[in-house]
């Protein structure tokens, strides 16, 4: 293989062509970092945490192949993957996941000590969450702490503390990423019943549209709390009538279960992060 064919391979192992996880990653990340600098954010901390996320990402991807690995095979959408058609090899994998988990620790290494330190959790969140679908029907709510665990380094990189206001964010994000996720889960139901993964939309049921819709207005209430507290202005709530439009869209978009139908609700989930965040932006 030549080394081009060689870093393609790698690239589609980062999932750099699939940028949806990046954005979802990315939009609470920017709204942590916009609430916690007071609408005013450095370009250093946006430039660090942006990059942080591109990196932490594909990082997540990798680790998170390399766990499947013997599962990827047996799954019609993930049965081409790199991995599984082992066109990069175990040990490579683990050692794309080492360079970027250096790369990223090198960008946190610009923050304040207390970053750093919780720059750790992130790491053992990002190393474990594969392993979680084989142990518990709810691996969406440890991806969600996982991909909101840089709320609470946005926070500490620009006060170097977390306040209370930081754990509201993070919770109303880990409720959102469960409404998304388990979207994502509804495409794969049936071939993760068949192998053995659970998931939430195994767990939910029949009750999985119902609990979606639940998780995502309590999402937006936390997020009206925040707003209020912290006397945003009359552009954030536009924001989060948008989101919720997009919230309510996506249960047309579920309402027969198709698996094409769930992945496209799940991918309309970037503009509900993106509509917040232009919310927040907008009400300082």
């Amino acid at each position: 293989m030549s080394i081009s064919e060689r870093l393609h391979q790698y690239a589609l192992l980062m999932r750099l062509h699939r940028p949806i996880g990046i954005y979802l990653l990315l939009w609470p990340t920017l709204w942590a970092v916009w609430i916690s600098a007071s609408g005013y954010p450095c370009i250093t901390n946006i430039t660090i945490f942006s990059l942080g996320v591109l990196i932490m990402r594909s990082a997540g991807c990798v680790i998170n192949d390399y766990a499947d690995r013997h599962f990827d095979p047996h799954v019609q959408r993930t049965q081409d993957r790199p991995l599984a058609t082992e066109k990069v090899s175990e040990r490579e994998a683990l050692g794309l996941f080492a360079i970027l988990c250096l790369l990223g620790f090198s960008l946190v290494l610009l923050m304040n000590w207390f970053t750093v330190l919780l720059s750790l959790v992130a790491v053992f969140l990002a190393v474990t969450y594969p392993f979680m679908k084989r142990y518990t029907h709810l691996p969406q709510v440890y991806l969600g702490m996982a991909f909101g665990w840089a709320i609470p380094m946005a926070f500490a990189a620009q006060m170097s503390q977390i306040p209370p206001i930081a754990w509201i964010l993070f919770s109303a994000n880990i409720l959102w990423t469960i409404a998304y996720d388990t979207l994502y889960a509804m495409v794969d139901r049936e071939d993760d019943l068949k192998i053995g993964v659970k998931s939430t939309a195994i767990l939910f049921g029949s009750a999985d549209k119902l609990i979606v819709g639940i998780l995502h207005l309590t999402a937006l209430l936390l997020l009206i709390e925040v707003g209020q507290q912290i006397r945003l202005g009359v552009f954030f709530y536009i924001g989060l009538s948008a989101a919720a439009g997009l919230a309510i869209y996506q249960q047309w978009l579920i309402k027969d279960r198709l698996p094409e139908r769930c992945f496209q609700a799940f991918l309309n989930n970037h503009w509900f992060g993106l509509v917040i965040l232009l919310g927040i932006i907008g009400g300082y």
